[in-house]
């Protein structure tokens, strides 16, 4: 067995054991689908990341070096669930995730990779598959500001159920949010649907923070 994968199944597994005592918050409607949004600037093209074999859903190690690298930044653990607005749980579901490093750099051929601008041990993009019960996740950072934004991740969603549905994350209760021309023009039941709210995970985690959300699409 390939030990570095092995490695990345006991750190996302590390996700999940912690997750699953994580106390999942209380929506106002939790049937309520996420607000479209458009993918933004720095949605890395297909064909560029055809080119690096490495966009798993573990985005804080990197193995296109020897040795590994290791992101900067607070680890943070993303537990989801995909379903749609009639309730239903959305099995095979495509998620992908990108956001910029602890940098504050977007990981895209457009942005110049100038030693010490970015942070070679941030993946800055991944994607994982739902499984039977809905449930994927990601190990990330917790997002930082990018200039004129608040913290956020981007997420895009595929199943041939609902197509494409693609959106924000943000992190509840960032002072940042106020200011960010997306969020401002949310109304105050699509915020809660895309609010992060982060609680301290286990130390035996590895991680600082996790995070249990739910990605509800249309029906």
């Amino acid at each position: 067995m390939d030990t570095t994968s092995s490695r990345r199944r006991v750190l996302l597994a590390a996700v999940a054991g912690a997750a699953s005592a994580l106390a999942v918050p209380a929506w106002a409607d939790a049937r309520r689908s996420l607000p479209a949004m458009s993918e933004g600037p720095f949605y890395p093209p297909g064909a560029w990341r055809a080119r690096w074999p490495d966009w798993d859903a573990d985005l804080t190690r990197v193995q296109r070096s020897d040795p590994t690298r290791v992101a900067q930044g607070e680890l943070l653990g993303l537990q989801a669930t995909v379903l749609d607005s009639n309730g239903r749980l959305i099995d095979g579901a495509e998620v992908e995730i990108w956001q910029c490093d602890a940098l504050a750099a977007y990981h895209h051929p457009r942005v110049a990779q100038t030693p010490g601008s970015f942070d070679p041990g941030f993946q800055g993009f991944g994607s994982a598959r739902s499984a039977t019960d809905g449930s994927l996740r990601f190990r990330t950072i917790r997002p930082v500001a990018y200039p004129g934004r608040t913290p956020h991740i981007h997420v895009m969603l595929r199943h041939a159920s609902f197509g494409e549905w693609t959106s924000q994350l943000f992190v509840a209760g960032e002072p940042a949010n106020e200011r960010d021309f997306l969020w401002r023009k949310l109304a105050t039941a699509d915020r809660q649907t895309v609010a992060m709210t982060l609680q301290a995970a286990p130390e035996a985690s590895g991680l600082r923070w996790l995070v249990n959300q739910r990605l509800v699409v249309p029906a």
